[in-house]
Order: C-alpha cells, then sequence, then structure tokens
C-alpha cells in the first residue's frame, strides 16, 4: 500500500480543535480537501502529519504553536485613530477586517477594542499562539 510522500496530491478529512477540545474548523460536513504535501498549503505541522499515512487511516496529532500559526507577536497588536477608520459599519470588538500594506497587498485584522478615540487591531493569526489538534483521516492518494 502506498504512503503519503512529499509532492503527492492527497484528500483528506479533518477535524481540528484547541487543547481545550473546542473546535475551531472541520471537514467532516463537507468534501475533504485536497492537498498537495510540502507545498505550503496548510500549516508545517498538518503536512508533516500526513506523511507516510495510507489510505483509510486515520490517526490524531498535536500541532504545537511552533509549527500552526507562530507564537502571538505583540508588535502586530497596534492602536489606530478611529478617525483612519470608516463611520459604517460601526467598529466593534471582534469584527474582522482586511487591512491594505503600502504595495497594495492585504492581510487580515481583527478589532480587539474600541475606545472614543482609539481602535486596537490585533494582525495575529486568530489561532496564533495555540497547540492544535487535528483528527486526520487520509481518503486518497491522487
Amino acid at each position: 500500500m502506498s504512503e503519503v510522500k512529499s509532492g503527492d496530491n492527497v484528500q483528506v478529512h479533518y477535524h481540528g480543535k484547541l487543547t481545550t477540545g473546542e473546535v475551531f474548523d472541520s471537514s467532516l460536513e463537507r468534501e475533504p480537501i485536497q492537498v498537495q504535501v510540502g507545498g505550503g498549503q496548510v500549516i508545517p505541522g498538518f503536512d508533516k502529519a500526513l506523511m507516510g499515512m495510507t489510505v483509510g487511516e486515520k490517526k490524531t496529532v498535536t500541532i504545537p504553536c511552533d509549527e500552526a500559526y507562530g507564537q502571538r507577536q505583540d508588535q502586530l497588536v497596534d492602536q489606530i485613530p478611529r478617525s483612519q477608520f470608516p463611520s459604517e459599519p460601526e467598529p466593534m470588538a471582534g469584527m474582522q477586517l482586511m487591512a491594505q500594506t503600502p504595495d497594495g497587498g492585504q492581510f487580515p485584522i481583527t478589532i480587539t477594542d474600541v475606545q472614543e478615540d482609539l481602535i486596537t487591531v490585533d494582525a495575529n493569526p486568530p489561532l496564533a499562539g495555540q497547540d492544535l489538534v487535528f483528527d486526520l483521516e487520509l481518503v486518497a492518494i491522487l
């Protein structure tokens, strides 16, 4: 039976949760995802966990944050004058927006606090600093 190796295209079902048991994403109610192993399409620990799996194999892996979304970085939290935000929609904590870099690129930010004159935003990925637990099932090697 074939084992997954770097460069293989595979289909995999996953059920992702935090170490607290809180589910953050799952493909179980959808089609399995298709990825090229080692192609940078998923977090490094997910790629690593797929290596050596065989079709039909199921396993649970814990991926440390350094192999997932990395450590939280304090320098990615900033306070921005409220005047730099549009008035509609009204900024609220928890709201996710897209920010633009000077060269036209975009990246997601989350509003974490709204004050009269300042809005605190966080550009860390929402799962940064978290160890992740995945239940994996290899559906196919394509």
